[in-house]
């Protein structure tokens, strides 16, 4: 890049060489100083790299005018293009301003035309309006009509009997109530006069449907058949909704009662004798009065039948009235509201309780003809057990009639009374039983049994008793129940036998007594309600037992010679001066004590055998023996007292020694001199004892 300097310059004369030379100097410093990252230097270069240059001068001269040539080509041909933009433009303004006169000149014809058009554009706005007003009261006047309106067709289904019951039905009367429920809003209105057109209309088509479908429900009725477990689905929900008028609905089910009643009566009467009123005959069933001469069974399948009746048409009624839960319920409380009038109190519907009412009405002719011929039976029976069968066969069809249809069924009442009537007539013929027992018992029996007359007092009084068991009464109340019946039937007997047996010596007396309760207690015992007459029964043969025991005691005492020793005795204390008497006494006298001891051997052999025979008249051989061993035991008793007062009386006059000697019945003495001393006292005084030799535990081997 760098060129000879041309010849005359010389840059140390500050010539023009030197000149040169520091141009060239602050052009190198130019370049050097600029910075070869800035864009437009590498751009430069890459222009240059680009158009091949080569570094010459020639080159470096022409550079920069080849450079403003280019410039000044590019400025000329940017000037070209910009005068042809420049005519367009010119166009453009004169095509706009052509434009903008248009728009002024339209402009001033639409303000013209609106100006005259004016009155026009608003009267058909007016009316659009109007249009779009009409529009909204007609569509709510349809649907005003659709909802509060019934079409032709709807009525003739909701109030024509032509028209058959069904869904259509029901969904005709469930828009009405619907249509008359809505109208107490419009009469919240202002203008009340079409709430209560309306009301009063759709009033007058609830009414004329609910008379249809109450005239439906009597005509079915007629010929419904509850045995049958298809029942229309229909009668169910017509019922249903006519409880919402409980006027109607009572009608309704008092028609229905009364034809129930004719047809059960009559049934009634069908089991009863094979034939019905209207000559209908049944050739399978054997008829109820077949059997009229038992009585008993004759009232059971009565009864019997009753209850199957009832039950049956408990079951098919609850299926027409109460099978689809509370929706009766709820239909009847509607119907309350919109009745006022009909209700008689403010007690909520129970569905139960007026389904047993209705069962009860039903059943109410056949209670009738039931409490008729039961209580021909009852009076026309002269046999006390038998009555008293048929009071609990009805008790216990009262109580299951309690269950099935509560207390204040008519059936109930009748069954009430007929258990009270056959009571009567059973006290009736236990009074007349009793009469004849007491004038046909007027002596004990010879053996000393129980009487005849009381052993069928007592077959009878089991087969009440059993007939008892079998009942259901309350276990708690049952002993209290039945003590009347046992006291009327068992008492004047028992009372009687007591009477006789005073009449008897002893121990006749009391052994026919014994005899008597103890077959009283046999017969009671096996019944868990008879433990009042038990226990008043053991009070008398403890009693009589206690009477036969002291009379088996004092025989012993007699019979054996002790009873003049002992009491003897008994007065007399354990005092020294008491016991010396005892050898003073008359009876304790060497003859008499020797005859008592001869009396007590000759006795003791045979002694249980003789007690036994004094018993042989109790039917019952062990309480004989029972009582005789403690008769045995206490004569024991008393023989020990004697010996233990024969010893000590002695004891004390001949020395203890002797006492020892006899106590233990001849053991021999330790001592010679103890012996010298006993023979000298024997030869002044001769012992109790050796003339009363025997022992107690003698007595009682002898007496086991």
């Amino acid at each position: 890049m760098y060129q000879d300097l041309p010849e005359g310059f010389d840059d140390r004369n500050g010539g023009p060489s030197s000149q040169r030379s520091n141009a060239l100097a602050n052009k190198v410093t130019r370049v050097l100083s600029v910075s070869y990252v800035d864009s437009e230097i590498r751009d430069a270069l890459r222009f240059l790299d680009s158009e091949n240059v080569q570094n010459t001068p020639e080159l470096r001269r022409r550079l920069r005018w080849d450079l403003q040539k280019e410039v000044i080509d590019c400025n000329s041909s940017i000037i070209k293009e910009f005068g042809h933009v420049a005519e367009q433009l010119k166009r453009i303004g004169t095509t706009i301003s052509s434009l903008n006169r248009c728009c002024e000149d339209m402009r001033r014809q639409v303000a013209a035309a609106r100006q005259e058009n004016a009155p026009v554009l608003d009267e058909a706005s007016t009316l659009l309006a109007q249009r779009q007003d009409l529009e909204k009261k007609k569509q709510l006047l349809d649907a005003f009509n659709k909802h509060f309106i019934l079409s032709d067709e709807e009525l003739m289904v909701l109030t024509s009997t032509t028209e058959p019951i069904g869904e259509r039905f029901f969904a005709v009367l469930a828009r009405i109530k619907q249509v008359h429920s809505d109208c107490k809003v419009l009469l919240g209105s202002e203008n009340q006069r079409l709430g209560l057109e309306l009301m009063e209309r759709s009033s007058r088509h609830l009414n004329n449907g609910y008379q249809k479908l109450y005239r439906w429900i009597q005509k079915e009725f007629k010929s419904l058949d509850l045995e049958n477990p298809q029942i229309n689905a229909f009668i169910r929900r017509s019922l249903r909704t006519l409880a919402e008028r409980p006027t109607l609905f009572e009608s309704c089910l008092d028609s229905f009662s009364e034809a129930r009643e004719h047809i059960l009566t009559d049934g009634f009467y069908l089991a009863l004798t094979g034939s019905s009123a209207n000559q209908m005959n049944d050739s399978t069933m054997k008829p109820i009065e077949f059997h009229a001469h038992d009585s008993l069974r004759y009232i059971g399948d009565m009864l019997a039948w009753t209850h199957s009746a009832t039950v049956s048409e408990r079951e098919a009624l609850e299926s027409l009235f109460i099978a689809e839960g509370d929706e009766m319920a709820k239909g009847v409380q509607a119907g309350r509201h919109s009745e006022p009038w009909s209700s008689t109190d403010g007690e909520s519907f129970d569905g139960r309780k007026a389904l047993d009412d209705l069962v009860n009405r039903n059943m109410a002719g056949v209670a009738r003809s039931l409490r008729q011929r039961v209580d021909q039976a009852i009076q026309g029976q002269q046999d006390a057990v038998t009555v008293y069968k048929i009071a609990n066969l009805i008790s216990f069809y009262r109580v299951t009639f309690t269950k099935l249809l509560g207390m204040e069924s008519s059936i109930m009442s009748n069954l009430t009374s007929l258990e009270e009537s056959a009571m009567r007539q059973f006290q009736d013929l236990q009074s007349d039983q009793t009469a004849t027992v007491q004038a046909e018992l007027t002596q004990a029996t010879a053996d000393l049994t129980a009487p005849d007359v009381l052993n069928d007092t007592l077959a009878q009084l089991t087969d009440l008793m059993r007939s008892y068991e079998s009942s259901l009464a309350p276990a708690e109340s049952r002993a209290q129940d039945f003590q009347p019946i046992l006291l009327q039937t068992l008492k004047p007997v028992l009372d009687t036998c007591e009477s006789l047996a005073k009449d008897l010596e002893m121990p006749a007396n009391n052994i026919f007594l014994l005899n008597c309760h103890l077959a009283t207690k046999k017969a009671v015992q096996p019944f868990d309600f008879t433990h009042t007459v038990i226990e008043q029964l053991d009070k008398s043969i403890e009693s009589a037992m206690t009477k036969l025991i002291d009379y088996q005691h004092a025989f012993f005492l007699h019979v054996s010679g002790l009873h003049s020793l002992l009491t003897t005795l008994i007065p007399l204390s354990d005092s020294t001066e008491d016991l010396e008497k005892i050898h003073t006494l008359p009876p304790f006298r060497a003859s008499a004590l020797n005859e008592a001891s001869q009396t007590l051997d000759d006795f003791l052999p045979s002694a249980l055998m003789d007690a036994l025979e004094n018993l042989k008249r109790l039917r019952d051989t062990k309480l004989a023996g029972d009582m005789t061993s403690e008769a045995a035991n206490r004569f024991c008793e008393d023989f020990e007292f004697v010996e233990g007062r024969l010893a000590a009386a002695d004891e004390l006059l001949l020395g203890g020694d002797y006492g020892d000697e006899a106590r233990s019945d001849g053991e021999e003495d330790a001592g010679s001199q103890g012996e010298a001393k006993v023979q000298r006292r024997r030869d002044d005084v001769q012992p109790l004892r050796d003339l009363y030799p025997r022992t107690s535990a003698e007595i009682r081997v002898l007496l086991s």
